[in-house]
């Protein structure tokens, strides 16, 4: 396959490179620091599963890239409409393997709603340095489907190549329910390590944490299932059991950037709980308040200080 990663952070970074390495051509379009190193020094990847250093291609925007079967879209949730106008112009079902539960409309109102399929990543990885992707743990799992039946044959066919490669990877008949699963434990897990500045080992030993991290995990339940996802009864009580199973130094994406003094994903993660819960008729007052408590961090720790 011939594979276009909008983005190349630590989603795309690591799973392109892994179908980069079983033979498929993917081309990776980042930019800034990050960039110059891919186009200088190449893509290293230091993984529990295998380390590798892979000369790629690299361009900046996607009329560089070219055409492509599929494109990966992980892009900051507030890149997502600047970075999905410059794929206007391309061809290729796109999958949003973003964090959020709002990227299959956002992206379908620019693209268009035939070409965008769903997906959810599930990895512990970043940017370590420019030109370096850090994976943590062995967790790397890929899940993608079709929104629509004239999208079945590409994820297929994306199924095929990944299992190629080696990467965990299935096809789901409800990829709506499945980025609503990921989008409750990680608003809890991103609230929870972000407020406290402290890895998921911390909060899950600390009481008055791992009580927030149950509690934000709760209220996104509540209002996805008030939205007609049909999330099991028993979901937050069997996240809470899989967190026991994690590496105790995994952070969530919103601390390392809110660490770096980047800007923040909130808005989308516990503040969008607050926005549809309010939609919805209900109250959210844990990640009301997680959110009241980043947001002067929302557009990095520099403006934040100005």
């Amino acid at each position: 396959m011939r594979i276009v990663t909008m983005g190349a952070g630590g989603v795309n970074g690591y799973f392109g490179a892994r179908l980069q390495q079983a033979g498929h051509e993917v081309v990776f379009i980042a930019r800034g620091r990050h960039l110059a190193a891919l186009q200088s020094e190449g893509l290293r990847i230091r993984s529990p599963l295998g380390d590798a250093h892979l000369k790629v291609k690299a361009v900046e925007n996607a009329a560089q890239a070219g055409e492509a079967d599929v494109i990966f879209f992980a892009v900051k949730l507030w890149d997502t409409e600047a970075a999905a106008r410059q794929l206007a112009s391309l061809k290729a079902p796109v999958i949003p393997f973003q964090n959020g539960v709002e990227a299959i409309e956002r992206l379908g109102a620019i693209l268009g709603p035939e070409r965008v399929l769903g997906g959810s990543a599930y990895i512990a990885s970043r940017i370590e340095s420019p030109g370096v992707i850090e994976h943590v743990g062995t967790m790397a799992r890929l899940q993608f489907g079709a929104v629509r039946p004239s999208q079945r044959a590409i994820a297929e066919e994306l199924l095929a190549a990944s299992k190629q490669a080696g990467i965990n990877a299935e096809i789901s008949p409800d990829i709506v329910r499945v980025n609503w699963e990921k989008f409750v434990f990680l608003v809890g897990l991103s609230s929870a390590t972000a407020v406290s500045r402290a890895p998921l080992g911390v909060v899950r030993s600390d009481p008055d944490l791992r009580w927030l991290f149950e509690e934000a995990m709760r209220e996104t339940w509540r209002v996805g299932r008030a939205r007609g996802v049909a999330l099991p009864d028993d979901f937050v009580e069997s996240r809470m059991q899989f967190a026991e199973t994690l590496p105790a130094e995994m952070r969530a994406s919103m601390l390392h950037d809110l660490q770096a003094g980047g800007r923040l994903e909130a808005p989308w993660l516990c503040g969008a709980v607050v926005r549809m819960s309010r939609e919805a008729g209900l109250d959210a007052p844990v990640n009301r308040s997680v959110f009241a408590a980043l947001k002067p961090f929302v557009d990095g720790s520099a403006r934040q200080a100005s």
